[in-house]
């Protein structure tokens, strides 16, 4: 079936930062920076984007099941159990692996869930899944009739158009939609949370460095890469022996378990160079539950909570600086009517190809995208 997927489709079956980037540019990138700053949800400013690789993927399946059923009659028919073949085989690159689980009506997920990751299991999902198709189809035909037609993308590549073929297809794409909708999530979560914080302390007034070559910490950043263990997203230089540790998800009140590891994660004071630091904290989420208990436990670690649902949350942040260490900023005497104007010249002379190029980014922009959780796809 591999053979019949089309091939201008295929790069949509990555979602790599890069990918990303070279797809949407640098303008774009601001723009969605901007709608968060100012409160915006960013799954809605990155909502035509998901669209996009969805229907894309969707016809492209399509156009596989066609092409394929004009080579062979019983292609349909067959598709389960030649992904079930391909599957038990393994070694299949991530493209052609998340075909198969499609076809069978898996994500990745799933296939962690329902199999647990054992091949194993897959012939008996197999067989389970036709048995539940063959039934769905009989009750079909019995409640709405005999389905008959014919589609054709060419004059040459044309397929019966029946039961079988429909709920195939609609198997395949449902699983293909719910399982793009999750990695996108994810990797457009994991894109801009460097590029927020990146954006936002740059906007602040404070110069991003390597955190490897300081030459003089004050009023310095730095985003932490991946290998950075258990280190904040971005730290913050403000003058010997006073600096701030920032963490940020696009963390739902759906999911409060993980902003509480974000809180309970850090120490009020930390060694750098030869000096210690007392370190504030300052956790970015997008919403707090009515309930949580995050903003009593980041008080106990001199910690802050500033949700980005909230309009203009970077002022907070502002004052939250001012009340720490007495750094004020312009944006503190911006009158709230002007702010969007300041915010959006602010974002437009922000340098983020050097964001970008950073250390950090070079490692998360080259990650392909990885499963997501069940959070993260329904949240």
């Amino acid at each position: 079936m591999n053979k019949y997927f089309p091939e201008e489709a295929r790069k949509g079956l990555s979602s790599k930062g890069s990918d990303i980037i070279q797809e949407i540019g640098i303008d774009i990138i601001k723009g969605v920076v901007f709608d968060v700053l100012t409160g915006k949800n960013l799954r809605d400013s990155t909502e035509l984007l998901t669209r996009k690789r969805i229907i894309t993927l969707n016809v492209a399946t399509l156009a596989m099941m066609v092409r394929g059923a004009s080579a062979d009659k019983n292609f349909v028919k067959n598709l389960p159990e030649e992904a079930y073949k391909k599957l038990s085989g393994g070694g299949l690159k991530k493209d052609e692996r998340w075909l198969m689980q499609w076809v069978l009506g898996l994500t990745d997920k799933a296939f962690q869930n329902v199999l647990r990751d054992e091949t194993a299991g897959i012939e008996k999902y197999k067989t389970d899944y036709l048995k539940i198709t063959e039934r769905a189809i009989v009750e079909f035909k019995k409640d709405y009739g005999e389905l008959t037609g014919k589609i054709s993308l060419t004059k040459t590549d044309s397929a019966a158009l029946d039961w079988n073929f429909l709920v195939q297809l609609m198997n395949t794409i449902g699983s293909q939609t719910l399982a793009i909708r999750g990695s996108d999530k994810s990797t457009f979560g994991k894109l801009f949370e460097k590029l927020m914080l990146g954006a936002l302390l740059s906007i602040l007034g404070f110069e991003m460095v390597d955190k490897n070559n300081v030459a003089k910490p004050t009023n310095v950043f730095w985003l932490s890469s991946r290998a950075d263990k258990r280190e904040s997203d971005a730290t913050l230089l403000y003058k010997p022996g006073k600096g701030i540790r920032f963490d940020i998800g696009f963390i739902g009140r759906g999911n409060p378990e993980i902003s509480l590891d974000k809180v309970s994660r850090f120490e009020k004071e930390v060694e750098f160079g030869r000096q210690k630091w007392y370190m504030g904290t300052i956790i970015i989420v997008d919403r707090i539950g009515k309930n949580s208990r995050i903003e009593e436990l980041a008080k106990a670690i001199d910690g802050h909570i500033v949700q980005m649902s909230g309009a203009y949350w970077p002022v907070q942040v502002a004052k939250i600086l001012k009340n720490t260490f007495g750094y004020d900023n312009p944006i503190l005497h911006t009158k709230p009517n002007k702010i969007d104007a300041y915010l959006k010249a602010k974002v437009g002379s922000v340098n983020f190809e050097k964001i970008l190029n950073t250390r950090a980014f070079a490692e998360e922009l080259k990650k392909p995208e990885s499963p997501a959780t069940e959070e993260e796809i329904v949240d």
